[in-house]
């Protein structure tokens, strides 16, 4: 078994952020979905459409949830997903170098993959172009 990935995004990142990872890794796991949450969207249909995706990606060792920016309202229903009895840990502030850490590492449980989320996304941002 693997661990599910969700992206939950404003509309067109998600989508865009996984054709950049096929783009880098050529493939992408079978484990990875998308839900993008329209601008004029229902909050309450939205969590009720999320958990659906999260329920179907859930094949018993949870879902990983990826959203772009914390307190907007697809971060909001990422973290009520708990709430609709999804397994669920949820990172915010996604990028496209926590995404491609993610991918690679999917394998892992889902505790570790949440910090190895955390830990790429923070890795991938290098001030003035210059790695540390």
């Amino acid at each position: 078994m693997a661990v599910g990935i969700l992206l939950v995004t404003h509309e067109g990142v998600a989508s865009a952020l996984s054709a950049a990872a096929r783009h880098v890794l050529s493939r992408l796991p079978d484990t990875l979905d998308l839900f993008e949450v329209a601008a004029a969207a229902d909050p309450e249909q939205a969590l009720a459409d999320a958990a659906h995706h999260a329920r179907d990606l859930d094949r018993g060792d949870g879902v990983l949830v990826l959203s772009d920016l914390y307190g907007a309202t697809p971060c909001n229903v990422a973290q009520r997903l708990r709430a609709r009895g999804a397994r669920v840990r949820c990172v915010a502030g996604l990028n496209l170098p926590m995404l491609l850490r993610v991918l690679n590492y999917a394998e892992r449980p889902l505790d570790e993959l949440a910090g190895i989320a955390a830990s790429g996304g923070r890795g991938g941002i290098v001030p003035d172009g210059v790695a540390p």
